[in-house]
């Protein structure tokens, strides 16, 4: 099958919107207006734009989350809703940095993750295998509360990692990483593009998106205003 056929997009969304109420008066604040993207496996989109323009909304719609206020979102062509907790655990998010159980150690609360999502008998070396490759195993029996915060974002991404997943989900997961961690992570994104695991990133880094994505969409005001290749939208936009 030829790619972009309709069995090849592990997620599509259709006409999104969503909007919410305003105060008394009847009006309505819109934080997404008639949003459409698709996505294959073994695809990067990158989603940029500024501050309240609909990245963290379309997000959590495109993670069964959330539900919007129109339009469509189907995971392998079948209707994502928050009911379907199968297909749910199919997409993994690294988002909320407050997303962990502050009373388990790092190597705790990622056994908790794999086990719970079906691991079993191989938890325990995934669980050390995402030590390792997020640089953590020092850290695998302290706290979250005495990690750094680039620590703890590298624990967030750690528990993605140790549970299947065909759909992975991350806002802005480069905040509070140095350089170097960028580039690590980087590499980790295409690993994952390789693995044929589709990749949705929210990222107000462009060097981070010019090196991963396959594609950018570049989001105002919850309008998509540019959708395209790396070197064609981030020209455009700089």
């Amino acid at each position: 099958m030829s790619p972009g056929a309709a069995a090849d997009w592990a997620i599509e969304l259709a006409g999104l919107g969503k909007s919410y109420p305003v105060g008394w008066t009847g009006g309505r604040f819109h934080a997404l207006r008639s949003v459409s993207l698709r996505l294959a496996s073994g695809q990067v989109l990158g989603l940029l734009g500024p501050n309240g323009s609909g990245k963290s909304t379309l997000l959590r719609i495109a993670s069964g989350r959330d539900l919007p206020s129109t339009g469509t979102v189907r995971l392998d062509g079948v209707p994502l809703v928050e009911e379907d907790l199968q297909a749910r655990a199919r997409i993994a998010v690294v988002g909320d940095s407050s997303a962990y159980y502050p009373d388990l150690t790092v190597r705790e609360h990622l056994m908790l993750v794999a086990i719970g999502h079906g691991v079993g008998d191989e938890s325990g070396r995934w669980v050390e295998w995402a030590l390792d490759d997020r640089h953590l195993s020092e850290k695998a029996d302290a706290l979250p509360s005495s990690l750094s915060s680039g620590q703890l974002q590298a624990m967030l991404l750690a528990a993605a990692l140790v549970r299947p997943r065909d759909l992975l989900v991350l806002d802005e997961p480069e905040q509070r990483l140095d350089p170097g961690a960028r580039e690590h992570l980087a590499t980790r994104l295409e690993a994952e593009r390789a693995d044929g695991v589709a990749v949705l990133l929210a990222t107000h880094h462009v060097e981070l998106a010019s090196a991963v994505a396959d594609r950018v969409l570049l989001l105002d005001d919850g309008h998509v205003v540019a959708d395209g290749p790396p070197e064609k939208v981030l020209g455009a936009a700089s």
